[in-house]
């Protein structure tokens, strides 16, 4: 398996829209497989050709459909797929070979594609047809300076460069790889005053997610960070001498942070630098009153704030991956080539001392309540200390516009802490053995417990039922050749060397408990001698036979762990033995009933008779022979020789007995396997043929199985349960015996047609066969031997999980392979991880679960009961982890202007932990405008604003406000809150996005070059000429409505927000608003977000109301009456009544009758009638 890739959740969930883990993988042969995790199956496959994937993505920027996935297919075709249904909808074949594409997170129309030495950018790309043009071909080059050095991104080069260079010499060499730049369409060739940079070192290019326009190239010893708009590198982060070099940059969306995932397994942090920022008044004489730009480095600078600790790289040992969590981006995965997993989360820790660079802040969410003067303009800032589970919440914005408010945050240091680490499975598995099977009797305390040895002598334990390596011991110093369970929670293991000239080795045996975790070694002081071939246990776990190559065959007392006899040396070679199951249990049963009613008399006499000592003598005699009575329990075994004689030995006690020997059964090769079960004796030869022997008809049957050698061969455990299977060099075959007592094939697996070459085979269930294949993956299958997937909600997974801790346990993985890949899934709560080759997983709740977890959360009005009225008919897994309560708290908030600002603050927070990505966008900015409009004042509509008034906004370079009014301003500005983060783009208030676009301006300024680059980087911006002209005769407004009648929405916007008056803006975003709710567009989400940032709530409400989100439309309605934003009057009821009713209907559908019946008395006469029915419904 190459790739994987988890499927956004990018869209409103309720009912009908459910939370849905899939998961797109790709193999080697280019086969694409969409999987439905939660219920192991999968959904979909195709594929285009038989080359493995170059990279995959899925559409998330569109509400049309969620089903779309783009694959870069070798060597430059770009495919769209339907996911769901494996159509393929278009196909787009390049010139150029690709390696690699991103999409711009800001723009869904523009990707650039990774080519061998040039960069491909693309910008029509849409769903409904191909892309019409091949693209633009750019190309890295470099202006030269002087006798300029050929660039190199090895680490050897650039550490000659420069230690053969002076410093002045090194800051020349440093200014022009900061003067790198995209030339377009044609290569410079010979040019004295350019030199082409190749690109076939460039290990990534990925889009900026936090910053428009800005794409990262990665190499392994530095990073290039190019701003499209001018075609030049804006920023470089070069890693010094004593530094690993990069493998991965991951870049943040909640805050302007990279993080760079290095070769030496250890993960850095780098953030935006903050004094880049134009944010304080100008001074007098410069900027606000004359021409003369200020003096400060625009370059796009990172500061390197920590780096967890790195690992002992090995050549054995490498990092193979690396993953973020894509809604808190505070916890990263880290995947190892020998399948271990760490997981490392990024705290913050108070600042003690200085720092060289500029302090880190927190957030300033944690300030004082207002002054009494104040208390009446807006609600209380909550004094709960805001919880840290998500990156936004550890690390204050490094692009804070108000100066005053960015004093507030408190100095802090970043620091790693690994939180998890996760053991997988060894490479090289030699052996598997699955532990005795589940009875009546060992029920309570019963385990699914499976041991793997391996090459390096490890063993571990893996629970078939979560998945998770229980326990792992080093117990061997050669490869582990087999283990046998000697009880539930024992097990006998040996190893050996691979033998030498001599055919001679040093065998050890193993006695393992895993309850204490003590080891006892077997045959202690033994020369070099034979190899062990075989160790097998008795069905009662009296006794064990040790088969050697060339040596005599030995029996010991399991129980002592002492040798019972060793054969003669004349006595013929084992190939293979098995223990007699017959008549076993009741022999034993008749004895231990014997030497109990012995018990019960020798009590009665005793206690009849005077004690004395010779009595006391006596009773100790007779409760040895008894004890010995109860072990010396009979019991038989056959093995067979070369020439496939079969011999029947009766063990019991110290004494052995060869009772009979039957001659070689006619038609078989040398016997290689034997199993038994019942009055079935089954025999396996070295060509394939199986012998089945029925003991009570006294008839034999042989059947070829076309296969070639059989390896092994084992029934299933369970009465009257005759399946059992043959394991050959090619596969795997599954045979039963039927009730006329042959033998027939019901299923089979051949490798590496089907499966990776089967090392070995046992049954960890009564029709779950477990295999381990050559490359380490374990397989529980099902017995068609097609599947081995299973249900979320079936895996047992140890300790109760707290669904509103930030600390997310680790997860545990499923058999199926080697780590390679490492993804986060963003729908599961707490997030899901997967690995190639093998699942990172926790257990997903069921649909139903996870919605009433969303909505049963305390509401104001609900301050007697902390959680919301189940139907006692609905099914839900509660009664062990009772996961409401985790979720919704110990006790509800009080109703008060305290609570109103943390009460939604929750509903962000619970998004997140619940992975929805569309939840979280929503509440992010519906909680920044609703406390911004308190603070302003709301918009003047007449839909039902209860203080219309205009937006204000102060655009003064100057402040010359009072000390009075300054305070006044702070506690207002400190309850609005930190700006969004850039990643808003146009969604941010125009004040910031006005200071945001300045420090661009800036920046592009500075990096200006000749007039040909300027006139390059104009040739695409031919309109805006004319808009430039409007722009001068003070026609804005004209300019921006030129700009969309011609498509150039985005354009439009950015000059709406950067120039335009409030409601000149207003007017244009509107339009650029109900573009986006049109059905050719169809980004209906988008439009909301863009609703809100204007203030529009009640234009907000209505489209919610239309889209069917119901869920989302009323707690939006209950926060905008919480805040004051929104009246409830002659023209507003009727929507207000019809969301409330519509609500309350779905509540009834997740059966929270006491919420339903809540919101219907919120309704109107409509809800009256609903309440009845409500009654009616939820009676007992």
């Amino acid at each position: 398996m190459f790739q994987v890739q988890w499927s956004h959740e990018q869209y409103h969930h309720d009912l009908n829209s459910p939370y849905t883990l899939r998961l797109a993988s790709s193999d080697s042969h280019g086969q694409i497989i969409v999987w439905d995790v939660g219920l192991g199956v999968p959904r979909s496959e195709f594929s285009d050709g038989n080359k493995g994937l170059l990279g995959m993505q899925w559409l998330s920027n569109q509400d049309a459909c969620r089903d779309l996935l783009v694959c870069l297919h070798p060597p430059y075709s770009l495919i769209l797929w339907n996911a769901d249904t494996g159509t393929k909808l278009w196909k787009k074949s390049y010139t150029e070979t690709l390696l690699d594409f991103t999409f711009d997170p800001f723009n869904g129309k523009h990707l650039a594609f990774l080519g061998q030495d040039c960069i491909l950018f693309i910008n029509d790309f849409t769903i409904n047809k191909t892309p019409s043009s091949n693209g633009k071909k750019f190309y890295i080059s470099n202006p030269s300076q002087g006798s300029g050095v050929s660039r190199s991104s090895s680490a050897s080069s650039l550490e000659k460069r420069a230690s053969s260079s002076s410093s002045s010499l090194s800051s020349k060499n440093l200014a022009k790889r900061m003067s790198r730049m995209l030339v377009g369409e044609s290569r410079p060739r010979g040019s004295p005053e350019e030199e082409s940079v190749t690109l076939n070192e460039c290990l990534q290019v990925v889009f900026h997610r936090s910053c428009r326009h800005h794409l990262i190239l990665l190499y392994p010893r530095e990073m290039l960070i190019l701003d499209l708009e001018i075609n030049q590198t804006v920023g470089l982060i070069a890693l010094d001498r004593s530094s690993s070099s990069f493998t991965k940059v991951i870049t943040c969306w909640q805050r302007d942070i990279l993080m760079c995932v290095h070769e030496n397994g250890g993960v850095s942090v780098r953030t935006r630098r903050r004094n880049n920022a134009v944010v304080t008044p100008a001074s007098q004489g410069h900027g606000a009153f004359d021409d003369t730009p200020t003096q400060l480095s625009m370059e796009v600078a990172y500061d390197l704030r920590c780096q967890s600790d790195p690992l002992r790289v090995t050549r054995h040992m490498k990092l193979c991956g690396a993953a973020l969590c894509s809604m808190s981006e505070k916890f990263i995965a880290l995947i190892m080539s020998d399948s271990r997993v760490m997981f490392w989360e990024l705290t913050a820790i108070k600042a003690k001392e200085p720092c060289s660079i500029p302090p880190l802040l927190c957030p300033t969410w944690d300030t004082t309540p207002p002054s009494d003067a104040l208390k009446e303009c807006f609600p209380k800032v909550s004094a709960t200390a805001h919880p840290q589970l998500t990156l936004m919440d550890t690390v204050g914005t490094s692009q804070n516009t108000d100066h005053d408010l960015y004093t507030e945050g408190q100095p802090i240091n970043l620091k790693f802490l690994l939180t998890g680490l996760i053991n997988g499975i060894s490479n090289h598995v030699t052996v598997l053995k699955m532990c005795p099977p589940l009875t009546n009797k060992n029920m309570d305390v019963y385990q699914p417990l499976l041991a793997l040895g391996t090459h390096s002598g490890v063993v571990q334990i893996v629970n078939v039922a979560s998945g998770q390596i229980e326990r792992e011991y080093s117990i061997h110093s050669s490869p582990v050749r087999g283990i046998e369970w000697s009880g539930l929670k024992t097990f006998l293991s040996y190893s050996h060397p691979n033998p030498g000239p001599t055919n001679l080795v040093k065998n050890e045996i193993f006695s393992l408990d895993l309850t204490s975790g003590k080891q006892e070694q077997l045959r202690l002081n033994r020369d070099n001698e034979s190899p062990i071939e075989m160790l097998v246990i008795s069905h009662l776990k009296q006794y064990f036979v040790l088969i050697f190559k060339d040596k005599p065959l030995e029996l010991w007392d399991l129980r002592s762990k002492t040798i019972i006899r060793e054969l003669p040396r004349h006595f013929p070679r084992p190939t293979a033995a098995v223990w007699s199951p017959s008549h076993s249990l009741k022999t034993l049963r008749k004895k231990l009933l014997d030497s109990g009613a012995d018990d019960e008399k020798s009590q009665s006499v005793s206690t009849a008779q005077p004690s004395s000592m010779s009595t006391s003598a006596d009773s100790q005699d007779d409760r040895e022979k008894k004890s010995q009575v109860k072990t010396n329990v009979r019991e038989h075994f056959v093995m067979t020789d070369k020439e496939g004689t079969v011999f029947h030995f009766i063990v019991e006690g110290a004494g052995i007995s060869d009772v009979t020997k039957i001659p070689p059964e006619s038609g078989l090769a040398r016997v290689t396997a034997l199993a038994w079960k019942g009055d079935n004796l089954i025999f396996g030869d070295s060509e394939g043929f199986q012998c089945l022997w029925d003991l009570k008809a006294k008839i034999s049957r042989t059947t070829p199985t076309n296969r070639g050698w059989i390896k092994k061969i084992r029934f299933a455990p369970g009465r009257d349960n005759m399946k059992f299977f043959t394991l050959h060099n090619d596969g795997v075959l599954v045979w039963e015996i039927g009730q006329e007592g042959k033998s027939t094939v019901l299923h089979g697996i051949k490798s590496p047609k089907d499966i990776t070459k089967v090392v070995d085979i046992d049954w960890a269930g009564s029709d779950r066969p477990a295999l381990v294949t050559a490359h380490s993956s374990v397989h529980v299958c099902d017995v068609t031997l097609k599947s081995a997937t299973s249900v979320v909600e079936h895996w047992d997974l140890p300790g109760n999980y707290d669904i509103k801790s930030s600390e997310c346990p680790p997860a545990p993985y499923s058999e199926t392979g080697t780590f390679r890949w490492l993804v986060p899934c963003p729908a599961s709560p707490p997030p899901l991880l997967l690995a190639s080759g093998s699942g990172l997983a926790q257990p997903s709740l069921p649909f139903v679960t996870s919605v009433v977890l969303r909505y049963s959360v305390p509401h104001p009005q609900h301050t007697r009961t902390s959680c919301l009225a189940l139907r006692p008919s609905l099914d839900l897994p509660w009664s062990s982890r009772n996961p409401c309560q985790l979720a919704t708290g110990p006790t509800p908030l009080p109703h008060t202007a305290e609570a109103q600002t943390q009460t939604h603050l929750n509903k962000c927070k619970q998004a997140s932990l619940f992975g929805d990505e569309s939840e979280v966008n929503f509440w992010t900015v519906a909680l920044h405008y609703l406390r911004y409009f308190k603070v302003i004042g709301p918009v003047r509509e007449d839909s039902g604003f209860v203080s219309p008034s205009d937006i204000k906004e102060g655009h003064d370079l100057v402040d010359l406000m009072d000390e009075e009014g300054r305070k006044a301003k702070l506690e207002k500005t400190k309850f609005k809150g930190e700006p969004l983060e850039r990643c808003y783009d146009m969604l941010c208030d125009n004040l910031s996005f006005k200071k945001y676009e300045l420090d661009r301006v800036h920046l592009q300024d500075s990096k200006r070059a000749t007039m040909e680059h300027t006139q390059k980087c104009a040739d695409s911006y031919v309109q805006l000429e004319g808009v430039q002209l409007l722009c001068l005769i003070n026609k804005g407004l004209d300019a921006c409505r030129y700009l969309q009648t011609y498509g150039a929405w985005d354009h439009a916007a950015w000059l709406a927000k950067a120039s335009l008056e409030p409601n000149e803006c207003m007017e244009v975003m509107k339009r650029w608003a109900e573009h986006l709710n049109s059905p050719q567009i169809n980004q209906k989400s988008k439009s909301v977000l863009v609703l809100l940032s204007l203030g529009q709530f009640y234009k907000v409400l209505e489209m919610l109301y239309s889209m069917r989100n119901f869920d989302r439309a009323v707690l939006f309605l209950e926060a905008c009456l919480e805040f004051g934003l929104l009246q409830e009057m002659e023209n507003t009821r009727l929507l207000f009544q019809a969301v409330f009713l519509e609500y309350a209907r779905y509540l009834i559908n997740l059966g929270l009758g006491q919420a339903a019946k809540y919101y219907c008395q919120k309704a109107g006469d409509q809800g009256q009638q609903l309440v009845k029915e409500v009654d009616i419904l939820f009676t007992p």
